[in-house]
Formats: C-alpha cells, structure tokens, sequence
C-alpha cells in the first residue's frame, strides 16, 4: 500500500467516510447588479459557499485563547494543513508533531502566509489554551501554527466534518490533511509518512491553480 494518498475533490465527493459527500467550493462573493440600494430597501443575506455551508462556523480556542471560527478564521482563502493530536499523548503523536516541527522550518517565511498549520486537539476537557500554549512553546512555534481547543461539542464538531472525530482520545487517526480552500484541492497523508513526501504533498496543493 503506497504511504501517501492524495484526493481530489471529485475524489472527496464520493469519500463516505471522510467528507460525507462535500460539495465543490464556489466563490462566496455576492454582487448584487444594479445600482446601490433605496436606504429604506433591505439587502438580502449574504450567500455562503457550499464549503462554508458543508465546515460551519463552530468557535475553536487557540493556544493564545483568541476565539477562531473554524471556516471563516481558519480555513478559508488559505491552504492548510491539519493534524488531530493531544497534548498528553506519547505514542504516535510526538511523531506527527515532529514532522509538523519540520514543516515549519521548510515553510519559514510562508508559515502563517502561505500556508496555516492546524493541530486540533481530540481532548478538549484536557487541552485548556493555556495548556496547548506551553505546548506549542516548547516546540517553538510560530504565528501561523495554531493549536486549537474549544468546547467539547464544537471541537467534536469540527473533527466530525473532517472524518476525524472519535469517541476516544486515543483513537485519534494519524492522518494529515492538505487542502486549498481557493481551489478546493485536498489531500491526505499518513501522518508517519516522511517529511519530504508530505512536503511534495503540500507544495502540489499550494501550487494547485483550480
């Protein structure tokens, strides 16, 4: 079995399991023909994306206890890479962490630019953001990587929409997802696969044109 995998979003239509059947993204900019509205008119809602309709909005914590909706803040117009792990976890997610450590010191200047890397906690009880910032502080990271926590039922929520939630920490997948919120390219990788596979990974998301 090849250690990476890549999907594309036809790929992700008919994924059960990981986007239970996730729509292409659209452009969410709504532009209404005409000239500006009578000031007593009501303007109709702004339209939301499908990828925006399909993620949700739940609030997530990161470890600078700042509040980030989960489409709006952390997903969208931006290339990602995300990973679930906990902080108290000593088997296979200092691994993945590790890797994440490199890919932050290949990024350098286009961490937190070009590209955003995601590190969800699967034990949010546990996981306070002054716990995940002492975390993160000891892994050096820098803007652009955010661990995130957050009320059990949000975090449950955002795992969920990934294909990621469990009903217990520790059977956490190790799989790292990859995408372009832009062009609506994601990917996915196991998360023990070396360095330089995922780096090929999100280069080919980063540089995807749509």
């Amino acid at each position: 079995m090849k250690r990476v995998l890549a999907l594309s979003v036809l790929g992700l239509l008919s994924g059960l399991l990981l986007w239970g059947g996730w729509p292409a993204l659209a452009h969410d900019d709504v532009k209404v023909p005409g000239s500006a509205p009578h000031p007593q008119q009501t303007q109709p809602p702004q339209r939301r994306s499908p990828a925006q309709q399909y993620f949700g909005d739940v609030p997530l914590v990161n470890q600078y206890n700042e509040t980030m909706r989960f489409y709006s803040d952390l997903l969208h117009a931006k290339v990602v890479v995300i990973h679930t792990f906990f902080a108290t976890c000593e088997q296979s997610c200092p691994l993945v962490i590790a890797t994440f450590a490199k890919l932050q010191e290949w990024l350098e200047e286009r961490l937190g630019k070009e590209v955003h890397l995601l590190s969800i906690t699967a034990d949010p009880e546990t996981d306070t953001p002054a716990r995940l910032k002492a975390y993160a502080e000891r892994l050096k990271a820098k803007p652009g990587w955010y661990f995130l926590t957050g009320a059990k039922r949000d975090v449950e929520a955002a795992l969920y929409k990934l294909g990621q939630y469990v009903e217990q920490k520790e059977d956490h997948s190790n799989i790292i997802i990859i995408g372009n919120a832009t062009t609506g390219l994601w990917k996915k990788a196991f998360g023990l696969a070396t360095p330089a596979e995922i780096r090929k990974l999100v280069e080919s998301v980063l540089h995807d044109r749509g």
